[in-house]
């Protein structure tokens, strides 16, 4: 008798070096370095590299890896008409959706050892381009390419937002990309990885992911998270509410709880510190943080005892509305930094584990039956 795991839950589809998760102890490595120990002293472009290549750069190759992001930011004007001629009202991943798609036809290149790499770091500096003219159309401003500048996060703030973004703001945000960079091989990881499978391009696999975060279920948990604390409105309604929607009509409390995770989200502690922090300088944002404390402290009275604890999402809607986005950007900045984690699980799965991605299904359906005439059927 065949065994089904409904949702693949405990099946290894590839080994990894990228990313390594314990989550009964809330361990996040990328590479072997405590996610803590990356966003406290290195960048994201240091993160890019060692993803792509093994091990953090030196400064020379620091600096190649910049110029390569800096010479992408521009992309053919077609695909910026193409995101433009989208309804404002556009879903904002579905319009990544159609620009990469867009770029598949213009990049999509066959797998080759000596520049995967190189096409996707390419490939990331343009996903920049695209996220922040998805923002730029959907708000009714006019189309940008991103500029260099002393940073990959300081570019896309600059270019997204149209305002020179201060220090703190640059650290969040490279916080953030390096934060949502990868976590194994989640719904959109393993769409990517059965496109690559098929030896489809590098920008096709990344549409693949997209249409995979789309849904509610994987990409949109930030943005149903802070929609939660918008809904409380005040700190003082914070009891009232979690009383008549969580314990009383048993909703779900978003933001809470993770497949692999039994304990804190390693992520969402540091998130949790940037929206603090970031919060201090915007009134809305200070009263949303106060309104996700009282929840997180009301979810973990709880919860705890299920081993249920905040996520990754939990907080990183209030650093995201710190910033200056609007909700519905939320789960295109996560595949902004996410994009990393596909390009490099599918670099290595083609490159040193390559085999079509295939599984069965085991049939319940009747066995042989015998057609009856059309006019004999009742």
């Amino acid at each position: 008798m065949s065994q089904i795991s409904r949702g693949l839950e405990n099946v290894f589809i590839k080994t990894t070096s990228l990313t390594y998760i314990d989550g009964e102890n809330g361990i996040l490595r990328y590479g072997g370095y405590d996610i803590e120990d990356l966003v406290e002293h290195t960048s994201f472009e240091e993160v890019i590299h060692l993803m792509l290549y093994g091990d953090l750069p030196t400064k020379s190759q620091l600096q190649k890896l910049k110029s390569s992001i800096d010479e992408s930011y521009e992309v053919p004007q077609q695909v910026i008409d193409m995101i433009y001629s989208l309804p404002k009202d556009s879903d904002a991943i579905g319009m990544m959706e159609t620009a990469f798609s867009a770029l598949s036809s213009l990049y999509g290149s066959p797998w080759n050892k000596n520049n995967n790499r190189e096409n996707a770091i390419k490939l990331i500096g343009r996903a920049s381009t695209v996220v922040a003219n998805v923002l730029r159309a959907k708000e009714g401003k006019k189309p940008i390419i991103p500029e260099p500048s002393e940073s990959f996060a300081k570019s896309f703030l600059k270019s997204s937002l149209s305002r020179t973004p201060s220090n703190e703001e640059v650290k969040a945000m490279d916080a953030s990309l390096i934060l949502y960079a990868d976590h194994e091989v989640p719904a959109s990881t393993t769409a990517a990885l059965v496109t690559s499978s098929t030896l489809s391009d590098m920008y096709s696999c990344v549409v693949a992911a997209l249409a995979a975060l789309k849904g509610p279920l994987h990409g949109g948990a930030a943005e149903e998270a802070f929609k939660q604390f918008v809904e409380i409105g005040e700190p003082q309604n914070a009891e009232t509410w979690f009383r008549n929607k969580i314990t009383e009509q048993k909703s779900r409390l978003m933001g809470f709880g993770h497949r692999v995770y039994k304990t804190y989200d390693p992520r969402a502690k540091i998130f949790k510190k940037y929206a603090k922090l970031l919060s201090e300088n915007n009134d809305n944002a200070r009263k949303y943080f106060s309104i996700a404390q009282s929840v997180e402290d009301l979810g973990i009275k709880t919860f705890s005892e299920k081993r249920i604890y905040p996520n990754t999402d939990f907080y990183s809607g209030v650093v995201f509305y710190s910033l200056g986005f609007p909700i519905y950007m939320f789960t295109s900045l996560f595949a902004l930094s996410r994009t990393l984690g596909w390009v490099a699980h599918v670099i290595e799965y083609v490159e040193d584990q390559h085999r079509l991605i295939r599984p069965r299904a085991l049939y319940i359906g009747p066995l042989k039956r015998e057609i009856v005439p059309i006019e004999l059927r009742g």
